[in-house]
């Protein structure tokens, strides 16, 4: 079913070894485009071949990385990202890129410059080798040729030290730009979001009183007034059968990700403010808005450390500047972890109550695959996701989301929507992405493809096959398994019973929960007190 959208509201795998590379420390600034390259490398050199989620419609152009890094510096495709300027600049501008339109231009005149600054210093090197084998070989007025060296030697230096910081504005423009998007992707804002799929029971009619916090209220589900104290607005306390309904969705969500093939990990919640940035997490969603991200002040300069705002962020790290063997992957692992969104901006009516917070659980699940096979994985991904959501008996659209609402890092986006009757209107539940090389070029994940692999184990000579250096980059491939929040609002308003004045009088909840639940069958205190049914 494809229809326009009017719109939308174990252990760890071990299925071949990891190879480690080093991690050399880097500046806080990344300029050089090509980390294993000398001084005068070109950065044109893409390393490998390269194949054709933030809650704004703006895709932020990362800026420079906000910290030091163990990482080497990114590697950027500059051959993909310049071969057609005009499709490059398309790209960014229907991704709705705060970037001028002239940024591409911008960036082919530093790669330009570049290119000349190294044509300049190869040839001056030339003119240094003959220099020096004329003073070797004592040929003709050595003192004249010693001065020609001296000269060439600083001519050589201030051309590096030109070249270097032309390479540093070159990564520093570069890597702003978005990642491509998929040949499928509709163009525009979020009503030309396309329809995929369609499942789970009819939509029940639109009701106020089946609203979740109506329901969480009455049966003192949450404490809004200790939040206010302890935290603030929007950062709730979930209470008695809330707050066993996310853990039992937590563990529900798990058990199905880990029977295929995810290994489950419990990532930090802390990170360097670095690796957001390599991922395509700006701090902020347009050029001096307001913060989206909580940055943790240690008394430095500049924070160094954020709050991860999705446990993609910290998962991605798990595999950076490693290289797998083809027959390691795909990697799959499912993290468990509490995402930190400042969500900056009026605060109305889609945003009351559990919808959107400060703080949730999410359980988030991160595959690595080899270039060919991302697109393959983002249909199990998806798959897996709609095991988990069709156990829970929800009303659910599946859209393919437009150029606009990609962000900076995917190159294709699946949502999934949940229909909220206390809302009034669908509600995002989950969402798949597919970043292809995007985020491994930054965190420099790679592979060594099945031919040069056995070349490599039957080779007892110790001899080198593949450079690392030439070898392709990897996919990167993030979705939602439980957004902890969102779930528990569509399970309440779908799930609460109302009498025939529309009070409420207990809960339906998923049969599929029950043997993850801890409590009893009932829902609330008090005469507030109603009976929990498994359906």
């Amino acid at each position: 079913m494809r229809s326009s959208l009017a719109r939308r509201a174990s252990h760890f795998p071990t299925r071949g070894p990891i190879i480690p590379i080093g991690r050399p420390p880097a500046p806080p600034r990344p300029p050089n485009p090509d980390p294993t390259a000398s001084s005068t490398a070109s950065p044109g050199s893409s390393g490998g071949s390269s194949p054709p989620s933030t809650p704004s419609s703006t895709s932020a152009a990362p800026s420079p990385s906000p910290s030091p890094s163990l990482l080497p510096k990114p590697r950027l495709d500059y051959n993909r990202l310049l071969s057609d300027p005009t499709a490059t600049t398309r790209n960014h501008l229907l991704r709705n890129s705060s970037l001028p339109s002239d940024h591409v231009a911008h960036v082919q005149r530093l790669r330009d410059t570049h290119k000349l600054l190294l044509t300049k210093i190869q040839t001056i090197k030339a003119k240094q080798r003959d220099v020096g084998q004329l003073i070797r070989n004592k040929i003709g007025d050595t003192e004249e040729a010693l001065r020609q060296a001296k000269k060439l030697k600083a001519r050589v230096t201030e051309y590096e030290a030109t070249m270097s910081e032309t390479e540093t504005e070159l990564l520093d423009m570069a890597i702003k730009l978005p990642n491509f998007s998929h040949p499928s992707v509709t163009p525009g804002p979020e009503e030309n979001a396309v329809v995929l799929e369609t499942f789970g029971p009819d939509p029940i009619p639109a009701d106020p009183n089946r609203d979740h916090l109506r329901t969480a209220n009455h049966f003192e589900l949450v404490d809004n007034e200790a939040s206010t104290i302890a935290s603030g607005s929007s950062w709730p306390y979930l209470k008695g059968a809330l707050a066993l309904l996310e853990m039992a969705l937590i563990n529900y969500a798990l058990s199905i990700a880990v029977r295929h093939g995810y290994t489950p990990v419990i990532p930090p919640d802390v990170i360097k403010g670095d690796l957001a940035w390599r991922c395509g997490f700006s701090p902020r969603d347009e050029p001096n808005g307001p913060q989206q991200t909580y940055a943790i002040n240690n008394n430095a300069s500049e924070p160094t450390h954020v709050l991860a705002g999705t446990a993609e962020i910290p998962l991605a790290a798990l595999f950076a500047n490693r290289i797998f063997l083809q027959s390691a992957l795909p990697q799959k692992v499912a993290g468990v972890g509490h995402a930190f969104r400042a969500e900056a901006g009026a605060r109305g009516a889609d945003t009351r109550g559990l919808y959107r917070v400060h703080q949730f659980t999410k359980v988030e699940l991160f595959c690595v695959t080899p270039e060919g096979g991302s697109e393959a994985m983002m249909e199990e991904m998806r798959l897996v996701q709609k095991e988990i959501v069709s156990g829970l008996g929800l009303s659910v659209r599946v859209l393919d989301m437009p150029s606009e609402e990609l962000g900076a890092s995917a190159a294709r986006k699946y949502d999934m929507e949940a229909w909220m009757p206390g809302r009034g209107k669908w509600g995002e539940i989950s969402s798949t992405s597919n970043c292809t090389d995007y985020q491994s070029r930054r965190l420099h994940i790679r592979y060594r493809p099945s031919a040069a692999a056995a070349s490599a184990s039957e080779a007892s000579t110790g001899t080198t096959t593949t450079q690392s250096d030439t070898l392709p980059f990897a996919h990167t491939l993030n979705g939602t398994a439980a957004a902890v929040p969102r779930l528990l609002v569509a399970l309440l308003e779908n799930g609460v019973r109302l009498d025939e004045q529309g009070q409420v009088e207990g809960v339906d909840l998923p049969e599929v929960l029950r043997r993850f639940w801890v409590g009893g069958d009932v829902v609330g205190q008090g005469k507030n007190k109603g009976e929990i049914r498994w359906v």
